[in-house]
């Protein structure tokens, strides 16, 4: 049995990202063989969440963590357990937003140098350190467009196809969820087992950005996947009737209702990702 914690950084608030919204993902995972589910936010209160500050000594596989904070979600405790687990090689997808959205998570052993935010961890690119999504003044670099919620992307392979990006016919993975103002991914100098596997291309500027970044085990740490934005994964992203929260201002985009055949795709990367992390 492989078991799988999907977790978020905030407490849970309904009109947020809180983890309800992410039931279409935890349907895909618990539809799996051998898979357990468990979805939870974060506790609120003291900043010693009982599961994440002893996920070292948990019988959870894996985490896929889900950066919903403003920079001050995890403690650093909440940081400590879930480095300690994948230390004893537990296996992690950590994923984030725009901005400093999830920047709690860039003190994690092994995944959060893998994530460059506005304030902590900058893009080691200086010429990426500014915005390029134009049209949400609110929100700040790294910020790249590719596309309206409710939308896809098409995604480029980055070198050879990694199996996480296969579909079972053995071709390539072509469209993830789109989204107004994804944030930054990448290899951080000096990681040597890591490769970024996906890019993607902002409908504001052209510019290609990553969007996912492979992790292989370390004698330090399991397996890890680093993306950058959770909105490949949310409901809303996945059928724009499942709504979002009150603060998201953009129109969505209609290829959902168009294209409805494009999601198989992700549901396959998410399969992928379950049974490669525990490989």
């Amino acid at each position: 049995m492989t078991k799988i914690l999907l977790q978020t950084t905030i407490p849970h608030a309904h009109d947020d990202w809180h983890i309800g919204r992410y039931s279409l993902l935890r349907e895909v995972l618990a539809s799996m063989d051998g898979v357990e589910v468990t979805a939870r936010d974060r506790e609120p209160g003291s900043g010693a969440d009982p599961i994440l500050t002893s996920l070292g000594e948990s019988d959870f596989d894996q985490l896929w963590l889900f950066g919903a904070d403003g920079g001050n979600g995890l403690s650093s405790a909440e940081c400590a357990g879930i480095t300690a687990f994948a230390r004893r090689g537990g296996a992690i997808l950590a994923t984030r937003d725009h901005d400093d959205c999830g920047a709690s998570i860039c003190t994690i052993g092994g995944v959060g140098p893998t994530h460059f935010f506005h304030t902590h961890n900058l893009d080691p690119d200086p010429s990426r350190r500014c915005r390029d999504d134009q049209e949400t003044t609110s929100i700040t670099w790294p910020n790249y467009h590719s596309g309206s919620n409710g939308d896809f992307q098409r995604i480029a392979l980055a070198g050879d196809v990694h199996p996480l990006l296969r579909r079972e016919d053995g071709s390539a993975i072509e469209w993830f969820p789109a989204h107004p103002h994804e944030g930054a991914v990448g290899v951080p100098p000096g990681e040597t087992a890591a490769r970024v596997i996906a890019t993607g291309r902002s409908q504001t500027t052209d510019r290609a950005f990553n969007l996912v970044v492979a992790l292989e085990p370390t004698p330090n740490r399991g397996r890890a996947i680093s993306h950058s934005s959770f909105h490949h994964f949310c409901d809303y992203n996945w059928n724009t009737a499942a709504g979002c929260p009150s603060f998201v201002a953009e129109p969505p985009g209609d290829e959902l209702q168009r294209y409805p055949e494009r999601l198989n795709d992700i549901r396959t990367y998410v399969r992928n990702a379950a049974r490669w992390l525990s490989a």
